[in-house]
């Protein structure tokens, strides 16, 4: 009797197992997806909020944790609401420009659909922090003086004016205008860097200055707390990174190595400039460097080999000192957490050296249509398009969403006394201890 039994059972399972077999789900992939979203998630309510809170003066660190964190929760709902759909939809006759609403809060989209090897619902949950760290990024060119209404109204309205088509226009699909050029894009260089720092920077002209800069000083309130954030960002970047092959293999040990290299790499080279420089190597120079490398790696991450990635950790590292120690006060802009200087220009670095840089001795590696012919220079100039194309979508989308989201809130910029006194306390009612 026990005997029939377990062969009713296994008889009961062999329609599941079948289904399973034909689903082609890889509980590996599955899981390492799985743990690649968390890490990409703590990246920023964690990593970025930190990064950035620490940087700031100790009566606003609490509303520059709280943009960042409040841009990740209205991001990553719009995303599941549109953004998704727009991005990796079925454009139809806009197919080379945007997706269209097919999916929007994921119809059409079942529980056990697949991307690959692993559910939909998992690759949708996965981009969605994408989408929300770059609006997050944006943040730490305006804290201390955008207002916070305006603030969650503008990431809501450009995580789907901006992101959403460039992001379809690089990473979705056949038809979409970047993708079918073949443009290199591993895991957000365009999409992600370049995006976020350079409306942070538009941001940052279209609100002014803050009261008393460069005249005053602004010192950091804890370097402690930028370090801790940068280690964050680091942990987490295997995620963003790593996750990027979509599965758990070669590729994603690839990245996982060239990460650790060009980040290592970077973090050391911003010292050493700085002891040349400045006499002095602080801190905070290593933590911004392992963010420039971090940064740099990035669309790179998965098409170069060891010796590349050394190349654009060291080359990410001084282009991002160059825009926050010479370029800020040589053009005079208020990019108060330097997001543009790090993330715009060692984004802009990394994006072209994939283009020159991309292993084509393995298939797994330098993809796309200029790989079997090996066309090194058209490859760059495509990655010159890319950024191109980014750079222009990025500029308009931003003026435009800033002027939108001002005259929903009635004005962009706290009032003085706001400013002066402080937002935690003026605009949140709190007070953060002097750690």
């Amino acid at each position: 009797m026990r005997k029939l039994k377990l062969l009713f059972s296994l008889t009961a399972l062999l329609p599941l197992l079948a289904n399973a077999a034909e689903s082609k789900l890889d509980t590996g992939d599955t899981s390492w997806m799985m743990i690649s979203t968390a890490l990409v998630l703590l990246m920023t309510p964690a990593g970025l909020a930190l990064f950035y809170s620490g940087m700031t003066r100790t009566k606003n660190v609490l509303n520059t944790y709280s943009m960042v964190f409040g841009a990740f929760a209205v991001a990553f709902l719009v995303w599941i609401i549109g953004g998704y759909s727009m991005a990796f939809g079925d454009g139809g006759s806009m197919q080379k420009f945007i997706g269209g609403f097919g999916n929007a809060f994921l119809n059409g989209i079942k529980w056990n659909d697949l991307s690959g090897t692993y559910p939909t619902y998992v690759f949708v949950a996965f981009q969605g922090t994408f989408a929300a760290i770059t609006i997050a990024i944006a943040s730490g060119s305006v804290i201390e003086r955008m207002k916070y209404s305006t603030w969650l109204v503008f990431a809501a309205i450009w995580t789907i004016v901006v992101y959403a088509p460039i992001a379809h226009m690089v990473w979705g699909g056949e038809g979409a205008l970047l993708f079918d050029a073949g443009a290199l894009d591993f895991a957000g260089g365009t999409v992600v860097h370049m995006n976020g720092g350079l409306a942070g920077l538009v941001l940052a002209v279209l609100l002014g200055k803050r009261n008393g800069y460069p005249r005053i000083p602004m010192k950091p309130m804890s370097v402690m707390l930028t370090a801790l954030g940068a280690a964050l960002l680091w942990f987490g970047w295997y995620g963003f990174n790593a996750g990027s092959a979509f599965g758990a293999n070669e590729i994603a040990g690839v990245a996982l190595l060239t990460t650790t290299i060009a980040t290592a790499a970077a973090g050391l080279t911003w010292v050493i400039i700085e002891w040349i420089v400045f006499k002095k190597p602080t801190l905070l120079g290593l933590a911004s460097g392992v963010v420039a490398g971090l940064v740099a790696i990035t669309p790179a991450a998965g098409f170069v080999n060891v010796e590349g990635a050394f190349i654009v950790g060291i080359v990410g590292s001084v282009i991002g000192f160059f825009g926050v120690a010479v370029l800020k006060k040589k053009f005079g802009y208020d990019d108060s957490l330097d997001a543009f200087g790090i993330h715009f220009l060692a984004g802009l670095w990394g994006a072209l050296a994939t283009g020159l840089l991309a292993v084509k001795d393995n298939d797994l590696l330098w993809d796309g249509p200029l790989k079997a012919s090996g066309d090194r220079m058209g490859q760059f100039i495509v990655q010159i398009e890319s950024v191109a194309v980014t750079f222009i979508v990025t500029l308009i989308g931003t003026v435009v969403v800033y002027y939108i989201a001002s005259a929903i809130t009635g004005g962009a910029r706290v009032d003085e006394e706001t400013e002066q006194m402080g937002l935690d306390e003026a605009v949140h009612g709190e007070e953060v201890l002097n750690l």
